[in-house]
């Protein structure tokens, strides 16, 4: 089995959303640990800048472009300067994504369509600029889609964000086999990455309710962030992933927890029965 530096060391990075989080400890295990170009795209322009600047005191390349994947002709303009600039993409990982609290019926119309428009879209528009440039390279790529623990789970208070992840894995798993009936899975891989508690500002950030049970929607990201509190470092869950993609794995976690929501999810439709409440949903189960 090759190792994950063997795979990704000396190729090229895209990460969408690398400004912090999982991409900026995507970005820093690629740079540091694999010998990775870097590309940097984010909406945060000076978190990416400084993400650059740190990278390149330690003597690997990397380059920040502002980008927002709600635009697809942002996407096509990152790739063409990526392949200007760095060269073909070895690794493409769509992980830009917000999060949403509170009762679905109280979400804003506003925050709703943001949060399908980053999710889902923005994975899209990457698949879209990018992935034809890959299967005309014919070098060895692997495409990286963003899911979460969340995709394969159900969880009350926060309904768009856990639709979207729903959908990326579907969307991801689609283009697995797409890739194979086009006849390019010799050397382009997908791979559908499901972080558990990874730490990130995700939390912090995201979007509220303005009217309804705005409490409810409080106290559920108050919960959340009990989460981060005992999350694992993103460094660390990059290290994780990329190990799991150099094994050749399609489901790439980032503890044995999510290995089991997957299992629970599973024997849920097998026996077809309706989700559970739980009262302990938001502890994170000792590894």
């Amino acid at each position: 089995m090759s190792s994950a530096k063997e795979l990704f060391g000396g190729g090229v990075a895209v990460i969408t959303g690398a400004g912090a989080g999982i991409g900026a400890g995507l970005a820093r295990c690629a740079a540091r640990e694999l010998g990775m170009t870097v590309v940097l795209a984010d909406v945060d322009t000076a978190a990416i800048a400084a993400l650059r600047a740190e990278l390149e005191e330690i003597g690997t390349r990397a380059i920040d472009i502002a980008c927002d994947v709600r635009d697809p002709a942002a996407l096509e303009r990152l790739a063409e300067r990526t392949i200007t600039e760095a060269g073909p993409v070895r690794l493409l990982v769509n992980n830009a994504g917000v999060e949403q609290f509170g009762y679905l019926w109280d979400t804003p119309v506003a925050n709703w369509n943001r949060l399908v428009e980053i999710n889902i879209n923005g994975v899209f528009h990457g698949i879209k600029a990018f992935l034809p440039r890959m299967l005309a390279d014919q070098g060895q790529s692997w495409v990286w889609n963003l899911s979460s623990i969340g995709g394969v789970s159900a969880s009350p208070l926060q309904a768009p964000y856990i639709m979207s992840k729903h959908a990326v894995l579907a969307i991801t798993e689609c283009l697995y086999q797409e890739v194979e009936l086009a006849g390019h899975a010799h050397h382009v891989h997908v791979q559908a990455v499901l972080p558990g508690a990874v730490a990130s500002n995700i939390f912090e950030s995201a979007g509220a309710v303005e009217h309804g049970d705005v409490a409810a929607a409080e106290e559920h990201r108050t919960a959340m962030l009990r989460i981060k509190a005992q999350a694992m470092d993103p460094v660390e869950a990059a290290r994780t992933f990329f190990h799991q993609a150099a094994a050749g794995e399609f489901y790439l976690t980032s503890q044995r927890f999510v290995g089991d929501a997957m299992a629970t999810r599973a024997d849920i439709l097998a026996h077809r029965r309706a989700p559970v409440l739980l009262s302990d949903e938001f502890a994170v189960p000792a590894e």
